[in-house]
């Protein structure tokens, strides 16, 4: 394993100690919850957003804003909402309506837009999905981002000053331009972490909401998405949407109503020291046992939250058909799924994940046999189970229909013990990053991933395993989460140096 240091959060003229750097996500890093007695605990909150975040919030002090997004989150909100989360950082917890934040999140953010940005639009199961997402973004999204938007500029006034904002994802694009009418001399960074699609999905979405979500984005001085394809797709965008902006697709630069706006792409990374600091830490011996005596011969693992983009249904699809085209490999192989529950109070949802188990119990039904079973899932919340998990496969496997980045990709191999190869969608962020030494799978070739890939990855000689891990490993730590962070700041110094001294909030 590579030796690996921690960098230091860079000093930037856009962070100072009288105006840290404020973050604005809807997830914080932590997460409140009530036990099995009813008392209220707080745990590091789950997916892909907060798990990077976290890092720079274990960096150096900064300010985070996020929404109240479960009940004890709520009751937290209302008791003050202010928290110490450590090395500095304070968290402050936005509780909007109850009726608008579900439709905010349940019904617009998800489904809707995540179903849309992710290529999965003909998944939705809806009665008349335009008038919903009207309705929705209405009553639900605008004053969601408008509540956070006040949030913000609550913060600015205790520094007397508007200063400098990094917005995160999705579920913010309105809250800009809400932003920029509190405080229009802030500086505003926007970074895209999931899929930005291409222009003919957006026409899914009634018209007013698509330029709305344009004109939020445009409300930013940066917008910075994981991709360079996907950075071109927004610029096509504004450029087909609004015949009055003016779009250098060379220089990635939008003039719209006198505003300039950056577009770049910088993909986001993985935090090496803390997630190496976890796997050695005590609380995680207690799994290393536990795990070790769910492993076979060859072990697959998977680690995903159990959304439709992961495409675990396919994956279990593909494992089973290895397991009739190869019996030999009966009882020698076992797939360990780690699946964290996501989003079950949505229909789509709640349908996938009962497809999910349903095929799994099939897969185990007519393959296993005696003590083996083909698939172990682990239907849970235990983020350290799953890094464990990570270290100890010999076939690690990120399948998705479409993802923004998918960490898991990135957090295996510099956590796994084995040389372990890599199964990768074409279809994952990761992929350009990655390719190098993954094995590349079509995440729809059910076929080609049982044989070519599957079979391929289990098979792998000693020398090449080791060549292929070494390539991922120098690839994730050539740009981790600090290397990240540090072109992310230097994109926000820059904004800075260009603008007057702000002007009091």
């Amino acid at each position: 394993m590579l030796t690996y240091t921690r960098p230091a959060l860079l000093s930037s003229p856009a962070i100072t100690e009288e105006q840290p750097l404020l973050i604005v996500s809807n997830r914080g890093p932590i997460e409140y919850y009530h036990d099995e007695t009813g008392r209220l605990r707080r745990r590091r909150a789950s997916g892909g957003v907060a798990s990077a975040l976290t890092s720079i919030a274990n960096s150096a002090p900064i300010s985070w804003i996020a929404s109240a997004a479960t009940a004890a989150d709520r009751e937290v909100a209302m008791n003050g909402g202010i928290l110490d989360v450590g090395e500095g950082t304070r968290l402050r917890l936005v509780a909007a309506p109850k009726e608008a934040y579900d439709l905010f999140y349940g019904t617009f953010c998800n489904p809707i837009l995540w179903f849309l940005q992710h290529s999965l639009w003909e998944r939705l199961d809806r009665r008349d999905t335009r008038s919903e997402a009207i309705h929705a973004w209405e009553h639900g999204y605008l004053p969601v981002n408008q509540a956070v938007a006040e949030t913000v500029a609550s913060e600015f006034r205790s520094t007397r000053n508007c200063g400098t904002v990094m917005l995160h994802d999705y579920h913010l694009y309105a809250a800009p331009m809400f932003i920029r009418n509190l405080c229009p001399s802030a500086s505003l960074q926007h970074f895209i972490h999931i899929p930005w699609p291409s222009l003919e999905a957006w026409q899914e979405l009634p018209r007013q909401i698509v330029d709305s979500i344009c004109e939020g984005l445009l409300s930013n001085d940066s917008v910075v998405f994981q991709t360079e394809r996907w950075a071109q797709d927004f610029l096509l965008m504004c450029w087909a949407f609004f015949p009055s902006a003016r779009v250098d697709f060379s220089e990635g630069i939008v003039t719209y109503r006198g505003r300039r706006t950056r577009v770049s792409a910088n993909p986001i990374s993985v935090d090496v020291f803390d997630l190496r600091s976890q796997l050695s830490s005590p609380e995680a011996r207690p799994y290393y046992s536990r795990l070790a005596s769910e492993t076979a011969e060859k072990t697959i693992v998977r680690v995903d939250r159990l959304d439709p983009s992961k495409n675990v249904h396919a994956g279990f699809r593909a494992f089973g058909l290895m397991l009739e085209q190869h019996p030999e490999w009966s009882g020698r192989v076992r797939m360990l799924s780690f699946l964290v529950p996501s989003r079950t109070s949505i229909p789509e949802y709640r349908s996938y994940a009962e497809d999910v188990f349903a095929l799994a119990d099939e897969i185990n039904d007519r393959y296993g046999g005696g003590d083996w079973t083909p698939i172990k899932v682990f239907y849970e919340h235990d983020r350290l189970q799953a890094l464990v998990a990570l270290s100890l496969y010999d076939v690690l496997m990120v399948n998705p229909l479409v993802d923004g980045m998918n960490l898991v990709s990135k957090e295996g191999p510099v956590l796994n013990r084995r040389d372990g190869a890599l199964v990768l969608s074409e279809a994952a962020g990761s992929f350009e990053e990655l390719r190098e030494g993954a094995l590349s799978v079509r995440p729809e070739d059910i076929e080609g991933t049982a044989e070519a890939l599957f079979f391929t990855a289990l098979t792998l000689g000693e020398e090449e395993r080791r060549e292929r891990a070494a390539l991922m490993r120098r690839a994730v730590l050539r740009h981790d989460i600090g290397r990240w962070l540090q072109v992310q700041l230097h994109d926000l110094a820059a904004i800075v140096d260009t603008k007057p001294a702000p002007a009091a909030a």
